[in-house]
């Protein structure tokens, strides 16, 4: 119960306002738009519940209902800001500071968001993500930036999926991130487009390997400083039914980056990312859903610094490798594979569960093979945060190789 209130804190204010909004326009549409792509809404949310409903039938002792009149969500910025605290394997305790602002520019069918989670951890971390989703006029192009601030202590394990937990090397360093990246629509479901990326590390230290042996980092090539920047090529096709919480559907990503040294990188580098996943209702007739990912990162050529190699937890979503620390394994290729059984507890929809199994095998150093596979498994529980845009908030706890485990905990589902 402690632990439901304190995710109720953390998480449910921000998303209050939009909720709002939200619900009164549900009863009466057939279809609505979330975050771009067309969905069939239900025409009646009434009989399903989430944590607002929770919290407002608590103070509403009458058992009144709030004014579902006809308010939609309009073009006037709504600001959320909410102080919290976390927990993660890589930052442990962590006190928050947490703020979005929505928007919809005028004549667009998709909202814009702008979000931060600004945090100081019991590692002393200092951590600050800023995140755009910006359309403009007509919903022709859209901007997707992730800057980023990190003052990071963070163990490295050595490299590929042979590698030992016990070879734990603490390494310092600080980030500065900046991705932006404009797509638009080709045809359909199919989007295209180009982007800049940029990671600098900087001040960066290792503690080394407790036993005294030469660490992975070292051999890879110790450097104080390093800096990745280059040119993204995407595309992107996007056929789930939601792309917060999908049932049914299909997606497929994919990321060129060609970091080049006149634009100051280090040394020069291409990668490629290859993420596709697929849904399916389990059984058909149910709420249950079975879904697969398949996100493969990997080093075409060139010899990337270390902290940019592929790593798990390091992806864009910050979701692979259930069951392990951040960073546990890095690698020049990251082959990754995980199923997911989503299934209904309550009949309202209030509470779900989860049962998950994921796979993944990386190499070692640039042109080195693939080494062995290494599993992450567990469940978890799905708390109803939102019913109209069916975000849950996730609790899952995963179990890894070499006595791995630990609580992960996040707001939407993880793929």
């Amino acid at each position: 119960m402690k632990l439901a209130i304190l995710l109720i804190a953390i998480f449910l204010i921000p998303f209050a306002a939009l909720h709002a909004q939200e619900e009164s326009s549900t009863v009466k549409l057939t279809r609505t738009r979330i975050n771009d792509t067309l969905v069939v809404a239900q025409q009646d949310t009434s009989a399903q519940k989430d944590l607002y409903d929770v919290i407002r039938s608590i103070f509403n002792k009458k058992g009144t209902v709030a004014n579902k009149g006809t308010t939609v969500f309009g073009t006037k910025p709504v600001f959320s800001v909410l102080p919290a605290v976390g927990y993660t394997l890589q930052t442990k305790l962590a006190v928050t500071l947490s703020g979005n602002i929505a928007f919809r520019i005028l004549g667009n069918s998709r909202i814009s968001t702008i979000s931060s989670n600004t945090a100081y951890t019991q590692n002393k971390q200092i951590i600050i993500p800023i995140h755009s989703n910006i359309w403009t006029t007509g919903d022709r192009f859209n901007f997707i930036g992730d800057l980023k601030y990190y003052k990071y202590p963070q163990s490295t394990f050595g490299l590929g999926t042979d590698s030992r937990s016990s070879n734990e090397n603490p390494v310092d360093y600080t980030l500065v991130r900046f991705y932006e990246t404009i797509l638009t629509r080709v045809v359909g479901n199919l989007y295209a487009g180009a982007g800049f990326i940029y990671d600098h590390h900087f001040n960066v230290s290792e503690k080394g390997n407790p036993d005294g042996s030469v660490s992975d980092y070292a051999l890879y090539g110790d450097k104080s400083s390093t800096t990745s920047a280059g040119i993204t090529l995407n595309a992107l096709i996007d056929m789930r039914d939601n792309p917060i919480n999908p049932t049914r559907g299909f997606y497929a990503g994919v990321q060129f980056r060609d970091n080049k040294s006149f634009l100051g990188s280090t040394s020069p580098w291409t990668s490629l990312v290859i993420d596709v996943r697929k849904y399916y209702r389990f059984p058909a007739s149910s709420h249950n859903v079975i879904a697969f990912w398949s996100y493969n990162w990997l080093v075409l050529n060139g010899k990337p610094p270390y902290l940019d190699l592929p790593a798990i937890t390091w992806d864009l979503y910050n979701g692979t490798g259930r069951g392990y620390i951040q960073g546990r394994f890095r690698g020049a290729k990251m082959v990754y594979a995980e199923s997911e059984y989503r299934y209904r507890i309550t009949k309202n929809g209030l509470l779900g569960g989860v049962a998950f199994l994921n796979a993944e095998s990386f190499s070692g150093a640039p042109g080195t093979r693939l080494q062995q596979v290494q599993p992450g498994y567990g469940a978890g529980l799905r708390l109803k945060l939102n019913k109209v845009s069916k975000t849950n908030i996730a609790i899952d706890y995963g179990f890894g190789n070499q006595g791995s485990k630990g609580v992960f905990i996040t707001v939407g589902e993880i793929f």
